[in-house]
């Protein structure tokens, strides 16, 4: 059961990152690695598969080589995140949910421009 969750989890961003692709707002890269790691715990076909293809594999075989995140997948973030955090503050959340949330952001910001952008 877990196995068969994981793998729907996977394919759930397998098409949140397709989506991606089109829309400049969606980051791709973050789902697709979240994509290949839920499959290899649930379908190393699936996984091989991702490894292999000949859009998705680069960013995945980027990230797990040397660690490098893309300047463009950077910047795409980077605008999501501002345009969550917009979001947040013109729907004026309590600050008991905002303040954990901008922290979240900030966290995953720092954490993704601390990556090399090139090999």
């Amino acid at each position: 059961m877990l196995r068969l969750f994981t793998m729907l989890m996977a394919w759930l961003a397998v098409v949140l990152g397709t989506i991606g692709i089109f829309l400049p707002l969606l980051p791709t890269t973050p789902f697709i690695l979240l994509a290949v790691m839920l499959f290899s715990r649930s379908s190393p076909r699936f996984e091989a598969w991702l490894n292999n293809h000949p859009r998705f594999g680069p960013l995945i075989n980027d990230w797990r080589q040397h660690g490098v995140v893309s300047l463009k997948a950077k910047c795409s973030a980077t605008v999501m995140v501002g345009f969550s955090l917009g979001l947040m503050l013109w729907m004026k959340l309590p600050q008991l949910a905002m303040w954990p949330a901008i922290v979240c952001l900030a966290a995953v910001m720092l954490f993704l421009w601390t990556r090399p952008s090139q090999k």
